[in-house]
């Protein structure tokens, strides 16, 4: 992150980021701010304090939202300093006792810091392709992000009133996967001897990108599909949040 934006003087934080509604500085102030709200969710999981309510999120995101860009960009990547440094100080014990249940999930530390990690290195991506189109997600993040994307699927997903699946097959590295639809949206592994309505190959960078709802026509490399159900599909079962 350190080396994406600190060349960037203030007209340059000020522009905007791959999300419409947002500056890059404003993602910078989100990445802040989600940095110091895992702070609390790892301390929750070491028994030091309850799990954060809702009630706890919008008075920091306030504080961090109410910083001038130069100051996002500078307190967002002290806060990655102090976030990533308590992470690096835990021992093998405490880190194997570590547990939370959040978000209607339990997660042992692996699954918070995946969920961190996919916060990172999606809204990097932001920045990245706002100063430089062809920008990629880092191929070190899609290989720890590609096989928990069941979970984000399940969160971030939205049925569309019909079922249907996809099957998803990626490079880089390979995997074959199913999307399926229906009341709710999964993720699972491909059977040989199964049918789908469609089938898609492509990158495993670009699929991560279609689950977090940011592989629009222009940011999307190129791809083979058959059948009825396809990328235009996905794209519509995947918004982006």
């Amino acid at each position: 992150m350190t080396s994406l934006v600190s060349d960037l003087d203030v007209a340059g934080i000020e522009a905007p980021s791959y999300d419409s509604e947002w500056s890059i500085g404003q993602v910078l102030s989100h990445l802040g701010s989600q940095a110091q709200i895992f702070e609390l969710f790892l301390e929750a999981g070491l028994g030091e304090h309850p799990v954060p309510g809702n009630e706890i999120f919008p008075p920091i995101w306030d504080v961090w939202n109410a910083k001038s860009p130069l100051e996002s960009r500078q307190d967002c990547l002290a806060a990655y300093d102090v976030e990533v440094a308590k992470y690096e100080a835990l021992d093998d014990a405490t880190i194997e006792a570590f547990r939370i249940s959040m978000f209607g999930m339990d997660l042992d530390l692996t699954g918070l810091l995946r969920m961190r990690l996919g916060e990172h290195a999606v809204h990097a991506w932001d920045i990245a392709v706002a100063l430089d189109p062809s920008a990629t997600v880092r191929s070190d993040a899609v290989d720890l992000l590609l096989d928990g994307l069941g979970s984000t699927a399940a969160r971030g997903g939205k049925p569309q009133g019909e079922s249907f699946s996809v099957r998803v097959g990626t490079t880089e590295p390979q995997r074959d996967l199913v999307v399926v639809v229906g009341d709710a949206v999964s993720i699972v592994p491909a059977e040989a001897d199964d049918s789908y309505d469609g089938s898609v190959d492509l990158p495993a960078e670009a699929f991560l990108r279609l689950v977090y709802g940011r592989l629009d026509p222009d940011h999307s490399p190129a791809y083979a599909e058959s059948g009825s159900r396809g990328v235009a599909d996905l794209r519509s079962v995947f918004p982006g949040f």
